[in-house]
């Protein structure tokens, strides 16, 4: 029996298969004893919380853990045997780069996975619309990654492989300044949310519904029909007015008088105006004040606010107190104060 151990076969004897053998089954049982008992334990616990993120990560470890695992016991236990120089090196960059893909994409998958589970709970359009790109940037880091990763076990110099590239990189950033600006713009406008697509701004001269923000653009509506296409740096480097987060409009205006108009009717029209205020619907009275004597009128400055974000229906609200005080003030022979002049001739 021993001599038959002793046997060589490609450098390895019959022992040495058997206790590879032995390695690799003994392996086997332990990982998927393993797998049972935590799977099993998982399982159990995303059943009772439903959770969506426990079931995603049980099902990513079945499909991309595992193996893995496998692997690497597998690139363990060819260590038991002496293989021939070539042979070894093809096994053991093969079973590497079987890793190191493996691993790679276990990882872009939970990170966008991750990613989309955020934008779908913030409700974001614009999230949404920009998780493609940030796909494609998670994807592309986790790949150069695996690739240096895999590279460097394989023997390669990366000294030099790197400093190109930084050279070249640095030469590509100049030559791309203001696209990397616009780049950055969109993600400061992603993450910061100054406004979502659906959003009414004005910003400058120009107001409109914001329709697409890209990666490069962003997109407006304009009142008058026309689209207008700005930067994303030129359109953050402004002022921006987002409306559709407006809570409440804030209306100053002033009325003036006659000055032939009584000291008691003078008293009663900031309650005049007040009580108009206070009945009407969506609005909230701040303040009136017989605020000056002006060159032809006794002035007062009103305040009150309009607790809606529509715009229609603010100027509705607008017109329906300005013609209740217009009627108030018909009804009690209040005048309004006309631009007039009085001139005044010696005989």
């Amino acid at each position: 029996m021993q001599e038959f151990l002793r046997r060589v076969y490609f450098n390895n004897t019959i022992s040495d298969y058997l206790i590879f053998a032995l390695v690799l089954i003994c392996g086997i049982i332990i990982i998927s004893i393993i797998k049972r008992i935590l799977f099993k334990h998982f399982i159990a616990k995303a059943e009772k919380t439903k959770n969506i993120v426990d079931n995603m990560l049980i099902r990513a470890v079945k499909k991309y853990l595992t193996p893995i695992l496998l692997l690497i016991l597998l690139y363990y236990s060819l260590s038991v045997l002496t293989l021939n120089g070539t042979l070894n090196k093809i096994l053991d960059l093969s079973i590497m780069a079987a890793i190191i893909f493996f691993a790679a994409v276990f990882l872009s998958a939970i990170s966008v996975f991750i990613l989309n589970k955020y934008c779908e709970k913030k409700n974001n359009v614009s999230a949404i619309e920009g998780l493609k790109w940030i796909d494609k940037i998670i994807k592309f880091i986790v790949w150069t990654a695996a690739l240096f990763l895999f590279l460097d076990n394989a023997g390669v110099k990366l000294t030099a492989v790197i400093a190109g590239f930084g050279i070249g990189g640095i030469a590509v950033a100049f030559a791309a300044q203001a696209m990397l600006e616009d780049v950055f713009g969109f993600f400061s406008i992603l993450f910061d949310k100054p406004f979502e697509i659906g959003d009414f701004i004005v910003t400058g001269n120009y107001m409109g519904d914001v329709e697409h923000i890209g990666i490069k653009t962003t997109r407006i509506r304009s009142i008058n029909g026309e689209q207008l296409i700005f930067s994303n740096k030129q359109l953050l480097g402004t002022c921006i007015q987002n409306y559709k987060r407006l809570k409440s409009r804030r209306v100053l205006f002033k009325i003036g008088v006659t000055y032939n108009t009584d000291a008691e009717e003078l008293r009663e029209i900031p309650v005049i105006i007040k009580n108009i205020i206070n009945n009407t619907d969506n609005t909230a009275f701040n303040r009136v004040h017989f605020s000056e004597f002006a060159d032809y009128s006794l002035n007062y400055e009103i305040v009150y606010y309009v607790l809606s974000a529509d715009f229609n229906e603010y100027m509705n609200i607008k017109q329906e107190i300005n013609l209740r005080i217009k009627e108030e003030f018909e009804k009690r022979g209040i005048d309004f104060a006309l631009p007039t002049q009085t001139l005044y001739m010696n005989n």
